[in-house]
């Protein structure tokens, strides 16, 4: 069973038709388009940025009716397999990201993917771990909820862990589950700071099951090996009672690190950060400061 990128959608809306309808056990293969919705392409330029319509970014392909899926049962999906484009497109967005104030304009980064390797404009190049960005079902409350925020059902987690091998426990929220999926990444940073990762299109084959009664109250994640990174790496800091603030320091000092040790313009090194680098909470208990720091493999730095 197959859905093509005809079917696709952009808001969770618990009045769309299903594309399917699968029962628990079964396997269906997805294509989804990259995160722009067809805007951008190989052969884009920066001002392709600019003109980005939000109504049209982050479509997902679906829905899938789940049967017998009921408000208080799981829906369970492993990504069976997961495979990407030939390329993919990192940007800074005008108004979008962590560090918006201090990378106003826009700017575009194409890649090339091949062998399991990505190779940036700049820099140095990448191993690919593709992910699923955006996975989940409709939302119970009427009406149509944009795409972009992530909820308790899912949607746009962008967990770069929901890799091929790992599988998600989202919560039912509408008869039939109605689930979708998109927004893949050729790879991503925890955290994706500048609001993009290596954006792409992939093909996808899921297998979804159902646990009656068995709702999370948020999703859960399975991860897989081929998620992990290996190496050192170089980890900075924010401290202090806010956690935003805090996010913001760790990554201006990673940028400030990158953009000193390989000699990479600041606004590379923030595509780099959200590319690459991953953004973690190491410390939330020592009141009144938090510690959230950032880490990048010390070989992306020539160390």
């Amino acid at each position: 069973m197959r859905i093509g990128t005809e079917s696709v959608h952009h808001a969770w809306d618990n009045r769309l038709s299903p594309v399917v309808e699968v029962e628990p056990g079964q396997r269906v293969e997805l294509d989804l388009l990259n995160s722009s919705g067809g805007q951008l392409g190989p052969d884009s330029t920066v001002a392709d940025v600019a003109r980005l319509d939000f109504a049209r970014v982050n479509p997902v392909t679906g829905p899938i009716s789940v049967l017998g899926a009921q408000p208080g049962d799981a829906v369970t999906v492993r990504v069976v397999e997961l495979s990407v484009d030939t390329w993919g497109w990192t940007a800074c967005i005008p108004g979008f990201g962590l560090l918006t104030d201090e990378f106003p304009d826009a700017h575009l980064a194409l890649s090339t993917i091949a062998d399991g390797v990505i190779a940036l404009p700049f820099g140095p190049t990448l191993p690919a771990v593709p992910m699923i960005g955006t996975l989940g079902v409709a939302l119970p409350e009427p009406g149509a909820h944009s795409l972009v925020p992530p909820s308790r059902h899912g949607g746009n987690l962008d967990i770069r862990h929901l890799t091929e091998g790992a599988t998600i426990t989202l919560p039912v929220g509408v008869a039939g589950a109605l689930l979708s999926a998109g927004d893949a990444h050729a790879a991503m940073g925890d955290g994706e700071v500048c609001g993009t990762g290596i954006e792409t299109s992939a093909r996808t084959v899921l297998e979804i099951g159902l646990l009656p009664g068995a709702a999370p109250r948020f999703p859960i994640l399975h991860t897989a090996p081929a998620a992990g990174r290996a190496g050192a790496a170089l980890a900075t800091t924010g401290v202090g009672p806010d956690l935003m603030t805090a996010a913001k320091d760790a990554t201006k000092a990673m940028i400030d690190e990158i953009t000193r040790r390989t000699g990479l313009a600041p606004v590379e090194a923030y595509l780099l950060a959200s590319t690459a680098a991953d953004l973690k909470i190491s410390e939330i208990v020592d009141l009144p400061n938090w510690v959230v720091s950032m880490h990048l493999t010390l070989s992306l730095l020539g160390g």
